[in-house]
């Protein structure tokens, strides 16, 4: 059979290869052509494992290169194609209108190949546009009209926000086929999720032996015991790949067991339901809650039983357990503080490139494209933390600049278990189970000054909470696994790893400013 590379000159596919094993020579001198960016003209059998070995799915954050509001405040920076740029606003009144508009004008010069280019994406709170750039001289992007005063005093005042994406366009589209396969419930989901985990998180994964669940004795679950899952594939396992990433948690969700007065044993939970948005704090007998992890559950669940300490289990106060648990039950999931857990500093959070800049515009695009689940994600609370009251994003943006503070800031401030929402008090999955804890005196006299609102599912894991003595663990705890870890894996085709379980006593004003950036995620000692 031919080879399919056979119509491809050799010549070429040398030039290829040396470029890209010589990339500080290929760079040094302004070449006709970068192997980088003819790579579609290769067949994918050549094509996609090069991109694959270049790129990660990280390449589709676009980078901040900085604000631009009038001609005097222009700026500089080096793009993926063009080594020297600057930027500068004009504010004009062509349109006649109250406020006029504006050009911006963007200057690219010293491209590294005659084939490159480059790509950005232009945001205001009220507006986001993109544009890309193949040939080395001015270019502009016209806004015809501002939208309103709150507009044109924002951009007075702030500037519009340029982003660049950075990896280039053919590495970015690349980038996408890493991230879309995530989303996905085939094994080449889990796959994906599995490896984006590796790369990005330094995890591991390593197989049990079969069978993959354990027989669970449940006359040795009692209340209060945690349960940790970690979902690898389908929408949800997606979800919690991303949201391990930026956190460093080696789990993406959590329930809790509880017994009632007459010993039947439930799980409580928050994030129970058919989808993202329908998702409720709901409680559950143990058989229908197992049973749907062990049957029906599309993202192959991982489960983790971590019992309580003794100690812990004798200060459990059940009733009040029980009534926090019903007072909750029906209400939505806690959209409102999912992502004020993760964000605890101005820039200690924020995988690069990401940063509160492009949380903004990220925002802004979601408003446009999911105005309902945007408002329950972030507007409530982030007026909250303002001090303000239904104002909508752009208002919120607009509003930070005017009390002198950032958004950066802004969305670094703690989060209190006692707000109240429109929909009521808001819980994330975690959240729900230590304010069980909290209500069931478990936290003792920290419970004031700590916001579990606050911890993710990291924090969650590492409280020094659980049973410490494997003797004392089920008989059935390790099913047959040879590897004793020191709480109980009930479920999942891989090993589930806990770094740091069971590690951190409660303190005050626990996992308020604490930084996650990965794949370290140093913490320092006060967190």
């Amino acid at each position: 059979m031919a080879s399919s590379c056979s119509s491809i000159p050799r010549t070429f596919l040398l030039v290829s290869i040396v470029g890209f094993l010589l990339p500080s020579q290929s760079l040094a001198l302004k070449s006709f052509f970068d192997p980088r960016d003819v790579l579609p003209l290769l067949p994918s059998q050549v094509s996609w494992p090069i991109l694959n070995y270049l790129n990660n799915a990280a390449d589709l954050l676009p980078a901040f290169v900085g604000s631009v509001s009038s001609p005097e405040n222009s700026i500089q920076w080096q793009g993926s194609c063009f080594y020297k740029n600057s930027a500068w606003l004009e504010f004009h009144n062509k349109s006649g209108s109250e406020y006029g508009g504006g050009t911006l004008h963007i200057k690219a010069n010293d491209a590294h190949s005659w084939t490159c280019m480059d790509f950005y994406i232009f945001a205001t709170p009220y507006r986001v546009t993109w544009d890309y750039y193949f040939l080395a001289r001015e270019h502009t992007l016209e806004i015809a009209e501002w939208e309103g005063k709150e507009e044109f005093e924002y951009v007075k005042k702030a500037g519009v926000s340029i982003f660049l994406l950075q990896a280039g366009v053919l590495k970015t589209f690349q980038a996408l086929f890493d991230v879309l396969p995530l989303f996905s419930t085939t094994d080449y989901g889990e796959k994906s999720n599995i490896k984006f985990l590796e790369n990005h998180m330094g995890a591991t994964f390593e197989e049990r032996p079969r069978p993959w669940t354990t027989s669970v004795n449940v006359d040795d679950i009692q209340s209060g015991d945690f349960l940790a899952l970690s979902k690898i594939r389908g929408p949800w396992g997606a979800f919690e790949t991303l949201q391990k990433w930026v956190t460093g948690s080696y789990a993406g969700h959590s329930a809790v067991c509880l017994r009632d007065p007459e010993g039947k044993l439930w799980v409580a939970e928050s994030g129970r339901g058919n989808g993202v948005e329908d998702d409720i704090i709901d409680v559950l007998p143990w058989d229908k809650w197992w049973d749907y992890e062990l049957n029906n559950d599309s993202s192959n669940p991982h489960i983790a039983f971590l019992p309580l300490h003794p100690d812990l289990r004798a200060k459990l106060n059940e009733t009040a357990a029980w009534e926090y648990v019903r007072s909750m039950v029906g209400k939505p999931y806690g959209y409102h503080n999912l992502i004020f857990s993760w964000i605890d500093t101005t820039h200690g959070n924020y995988p690069p490139p990401l940063d509160a800049h492009l949380v903004a515009s990220a925002m802004t695009i979601w408003k446009q494209v999911r105005p309902t689940l945007a408002a329950n994600l972030w507007n409530e609370a982030l007026n909250i933390r303002l001090g303000t009251k239904d104002l909508d994003l752009p208002e919120i943006l607009v509003e930070v600049e005017k009390q002198g503070s950032s958004f950066g800031e802004l969305l670094a401030i703690p989060e209190q278990d006692d707000w109240i929402y429109a929909d009521g008090k808001s819980a994330s999955c975690v959240a729900f189970v230590l304010e069980m804890y909290k209500a069931a005196g478990l936290f003792g006299p920290l419970a004031n000054s700590i916001q579990v609102t606050e911890f993710t599912l990291k924090d969650a894991y590492t409280l020094n909470f659980y049973e410490n003595n494997s003797s004392r663990l089920p008989k059935w705890c390790h099913g047959g696994d040879h590897v004793k870890l020191p709480y109980c894996q009930i479920l999942g085709k891989y090993r589930m790893d806990l770094p740091g379980y069971n590690s951190i006593d409660p303190y005050h004003n626990m996992n308020e400013r604490c930084p996650s950036l990965p794949t370290e995620y140093y913490r320092p000692n006060n967190c």
